[in-house]
């Protein structure tokens, strides 16, 4: 009985401070409702382009369905400005260093973009465990070229990674014979484009129904390069100091073995803790080439 009395007395008391702070803000009378305080263009859609492509290929915004796959990516990413804000950020220092790789393969430069839908420009490791920029299973990687072993995962190397994706990227594009299927097929895989492509008989993305994701894939790829492209006019205002640019680095070819990578950082001017930054594809404390092959590596200027 004790409890009861307390607990009315607590819930009194409470109703007492209410009544008492809405008088003092000027509510007057008995409080039935209190109106929402509307705030103009706090959550304003942001607005769609009026054209967009992909690699030199339109996309077909005329179609009220693919119109409105576009409008959720955009509004979902649109958002989420931290995240954009960093991407912006990373992206002034690694697009520097992935467009020239793009160029020289061929590779329509929107594919960067794509870079940005996979892993946001960090070395990322997935559910599933594809790692790194452009996001490559241990088991894929070693066939496009990239090292996968105790103390070297070149996976986290963005140099030789994105020449990994630009090698996939034209066996795809020479088997579906256009830049947005195999963008489409680096997410669901070539074998799983070819399936559905074949069972609805059309190789063209918008007219497939694909997995969740990939349903998703090109149009949060398009996002991000509107988004990147146009970010002072969305209002995405970054100085440049506050960008992140390149940084002043050094590099040294290694083909011996260093059985220590503290004392060799140490030796070198620099830290333990840089030299795995510069060089994130050192996994190990210790870096043994094999016979004929050399690393380089980044090291502060």
């Amino acid at each position: 009985m004790k409890k009861v009395a307390v607990a009315g007395l607590v819930f009194f008391a409470g109703v007492g401070v209410c009544f008492t702070v809405m008088s003092m803000l000027g509510f007057k009378g008995k409080p039935e409702r209190i109106e929402k305080i509307a705030v103009p263009g706090l959550y304003k859609s942001p607005a769609l382009p009026e054209s967009i492509s992909f690699a030199g290929e339109a996309v077909p915004l005329d179609r009220w369905e693919v119109k409105e796959q576009l409008d959720r990516e955009l509004t979902y990413n649109y958002f989420q400005p931290q995240n954009v804000v960093y991407i912006i950020k990373l992206a002034e220092r690694f697009f520097p260093q992935i467009e020239p790789i793009l160029k020289a393969n061929n590779i329509p430069d929107d594919f960067k973009y794509l870079c940005v839908a996979e892993s946001n420009l960090q070395n990322l490791i997935s559910k599933v465990g594809a790692t790194g920029f452009w996001q490559f299973m241990a088991g894929t990687a070693p066939g496009y070229n990239l090292e996968v072993t105790g103390t070297v995962d070149e996976r986290y190397h963005v140099v030789k990674s994105t020449e990994a994706a630009c090698q996939y990227l034209k066996q795809a594009y020479n088997k579906f014979g256009n830049w947005t299927a195999a963008a489409a097929s680096y997410n669901c895989g070539m074998g799983g484009y070819n399936q559905r492509a074949t069972q609805q008989g059309s190789n063209i993305y918008y007219d497939l129904v694909l997995p969740e994701e990939t349903n998703r894939y090109i149009f949060r790829i398009l996002t991000f390069k509107h988004l990147l492209s146009n970010a002072d006019e969305l209002g995405y205002d970054i100085t440049g100091s506050y960008r992140y640019t390149d940084l002043k680095t050094r590099t040294i070819n290694v083909s011996q073995n260093i059985p220590n990578l503290v004392s060799f950082a140490r030796n070198n001017g620099t830290s333990y803790k840089v030299l795995k930054t510069l060089n994130p594809w050192l996994r190990g404390n210790s870096l043994s080439p094999k016979a004929g092959k050399s690393y380089q590596l980044v090291l502060p200027e």
